[in-house]
Formats: structure tokens, sequence, C-alpha cells
């Protein structure tokens, strides 16, 4: 045994017996640890172990609705704006008229014009937004649409609300704002976001996702120095969402913001 695994063994062993002494456990995790450390860096490392590096590219395979402003066509050097809009749990299915429910694609079915480029993909049945083919469906619609890449927003309701929080936690470098309704997540992930400025929406009286939901995750992200701003409908249950996405507000704000630019609204 070389020196550095006596060294080794012998720090593994006074940690377990500091452990005895006085029964604090983290002394013996970090011991292991020690030891896992050493082994990885090569120090007596078994010869049959190499490391070894693998990239795939997985298919990522979506339906989704398509809005094009006025204008887009007509204006081949202009880029344009993009909002990815995520439907709730109810919309899951391989019938894409589902997803004209709610939000931005039923404002359009009603006679709105929106000024920037909406995708709204459907989530296949039994299965949940996942950031990591959300990530690769905008990387096809950036090389299929003029799109300004500082000028991509997300948002969306329910399950759509999750997956906007998973979204900007695995790709924050990619939004310039988002907009989570009745949504929430991990907030050891969210703290990834604080360079996003994020505008959360709840019902007090949601029995379906508890605001509690929302509420830890404004706070986790207000104490990773974030900008969010967070709206509470005292009186709605679980569709909290109907008044957000009828509310014209809410898409200036998403406009005022372009990535990498610090938010001009403060923390509310």
């Amino acid at each position: 045994m070389s020196c550095f695994g006596r060294f080794v063994n012998a720090c593994a062993r006074w940690a377990t017996a500091a452990m005895l002494r006085t029964g604090c456990r983290w002394l013996v995790a970090a011991g292991c640890m020690m030891c896992l450390e050493g082994t990885v860096m090569g120090q007596d490392t078994d010869s049959r172990l190499k490391a070894q590096h693998v990239e795939t590219s997985a298919p990522v395979a979506f339906d989704y609705w398509e809005y094009l402003p006025d204008g887009y066509a007509e204006d081949a050097q202009k880029r344009w704006p993009l909002l990815l809009f995520l439907h709730g749990a109810g919309e899951r299915g391989n019938d894409l008229k589902l997803v004209l429910r709610h939000g931005p694609p039923k404002r359009v079915l009603e006679g709105a014009k929106f000024p920037f480029v909406i995708v709204a993909p459907q989530c296949p049945a039994g299965k949940w937004w996942e950031p990591v083919s959300l990530d690769a469906f905008l990387n096809a619609v950036l090389q299929k649409y003029r799109i300004d890449a500082d000028r991509v927003y997300v948002t969306g309701l329910s399950m759509g609300g999750y997956g906007t929080w998973s979204l900007i936690a695995y790709a924050p470098q990619r939004f310039a704002a988002a907009a989570p309704i009745c949504g929430g997540g991990l907030p050891f992930l969210v703290r990834n976001a604080k360079n996003v400025p994020v505008w959360v929406f709840h019902g007090a009286k949601d029995g379906v996702v508890p605001i509690e939901e929302s509420e830890r995750l404004v706070r986790a992200l207000k104490r990773a120095g974030g900008t969010v701003r967070f709206t509470v409908y005292p009186d709605a249950g679980h569709d909290s969402w109907t008044a957000t996405y009828e509310n014209d507000e809410l898409y200036r704000w998403l406009l005022s913001h372009r990535r990498g630019q610090p938010a001009a609204d403060a923390a509310q």
C-alpha cells in the first residue's frame, strides 16, 4: 500500500474513533469522503477502472401550436421575441386541440394579437414536462424561426408551472423572464435562476397545488438575490391562470425584459 493509502486509512480510523468518543456522525461521513476522494483521484485505484466519456443526442418529438405575429412573414430580417407556453396535466395526450383550452392559445382563438412568436407544445399522456426535452425543443424552435435569442420567455400553468420553474432552473441562461402559475418545484434548484426575473401567480384557496408550493420558491429565489414578483388571488382556487392570461400587463412585463439586463422592477 502506498503512503497516501496508509494516510487515508489512518484518517478513516481516526474519524471512527472520534465518532465513538463524541457521537458526531458527521466525522465518519467526512472520513468516508476522504477515502472516496483518494480513490477517485487515482490513489490506490483498481486498474480495472478506467475513466470514460460519452455524449449522446436523444431524439425529442413534440406536437405543438405555432402563432406568428402580424408582420412576421413580411419582414424577413426582423427577429422576434418568443413565448413558450406549457399547459397543465389535463391537456396531455395526442389531441393537440386540448392545448387550446387555456393560456395564450385560447387568447389567440378569442381574437387576441401578440407581438411575439408563441409555441405551445403538448406533453405526451402520462408524462411530465422535462427540462432536458424542453431545452432541446427550444433549440429546434430557435433554428426554425427568426427569434431574438435575448427575448425568450416561458410561462405555464399547474403542471406547466412546475415545468416553468424546472426549465429556468435547468437553463437559466436561456431566458429573459418567466411567469409560473400555480406551480412548484425544488427550492435548492430554483436558486440557479436568480438572474431570471420571475412573476409568480397563485390562488390563495388552491386545493390542488397549495399556495405554499409557490411561497417557498419565492422565498428561495429572494434569498438567492433574485428578482421576483408574487401575485396572490385571495379568492381564487386552482384556476389562477384565467385572470393572469387575460391581463395584458403580464405580456408587457415579459416584453420589458431582455436576457442579461438587470430587471427594471423591484422584487415584490
